[in-house]
């Protein structure tokens, strides 16, 4: 039985991929992130408290659990300079992505490299979750209208111009306009920005894709309950995701909400 070290951030996104892969009899360990992971959802499963700050403590970790392969799935951000511990580890992650383009894609490939240059390779977990993505055209009773069909066009014929940077997974657009670009804040945190910003007519879409050049095995576009209540407090149509690349957390919870709030979860195909 294969050993799965799953390095966990936040969010209940590693949990859901680590349900699913015991489900496929691998054995799995999760390795929760300090000050990102909530380790109160692990109780039920093997897990262990990790520090992100030393890669030199998590390698010894991994090696000590005899893990075999990894997944890096869930939320961080980058801690901060003066927390790192400068090991040589950690040098060289440094130098090889300063030597790169940069950006936070760039930056998890790095991170990838390191770990499979160290023994422990990226597993392909899509392949053993594909349960999780979403490919159903339309997953509530409501179903997009010709305006927010209208929407949609003018942000795919967008994302064909941003999308191939580092730059975002998410926008808004209302009345073929887009309002916003998700950057820093997050995709909840763009909702409630763009609220500001809706003028008279339709009430605007959120439209939720992979950008063309990222790594799915290490950064997957999410949504969760707290998106959709909040497409529903600042009153918007509905969400658009990107068929096979996306998944829901908590999907029929999430699903239920939206049909009793009159709101649409509906998959498209990026150009």
């Amino acid at each position: 039985m294969t050993k799965i070290g799953i390095l966990a951030g936040g969010g209940k996104l590693p949990i859901s991929i680590g349900e699913s892969l015991l489900h496929s009899n691998y054995d799995v360990i999760f390795f929760c992130i300090k000050n990102f992971c909530n380790p109160k959802l692990y109780k039920d499963y093997v897990f262990e408290n990790i520090s992100i700050n030393s890669f030199s403590k998590i390698l010894q970790n991994l090696k000590n659990h005899k893990v075999e392969k990894i997944v890096m799935a869930g939320h961080i951000t980058r801690p901060s300079i003066k927390d790192i511990d400068f090991d040589l580890n950690v040098l060289k992650i440094i130098k090889n992505f300063a030597l790169d383009s940069k950006g936070d894609d760039r930056l998890l490939s790095t991170i990838s490299i390191f770990f499979e240059n160290n023994g422990f390779p990226i597993l392909d977990w899509k392949k053993e979750c594909k349960d999780l993505f979403i490919n159903e055209q339309y997953l509530t009773s409501k179903k997009p209208s010709e305006i927010a069909k209208s929407n949609i066009k003018k942000g795919l014929l967008t994302f064909e111009i941003i999308g191939r940077a580092d730059l975002s997974q998410s926008m808004i657009i209302q009345n073929n306009i887009i309002l916003g670009i998700e950057a820093a804040e997050g995709t909840d945190e763009l909702i409630k920005r763009c609220y500001t910003y809706k003028k008279k007519g339709d009430k605007g879409i959120l439209l939720k894709l992979s950008k063309y050049n990222q790594d799915t095995n290490l950064d997957i576009p999410v949504i969760g309950l707290e998106t959709v209540k909040n497409l529903s407090e600042y009153d918007y149509d509905g969400v658009f995701l990107e068929r096979d690349k996306c998944i829901i957390i908590d999907r029929e919870e999430v699903i239920k909400f939206c049909n009793l709030n009159h709101i649409f979860i509906a998959t498209v195909d990026k150009n």
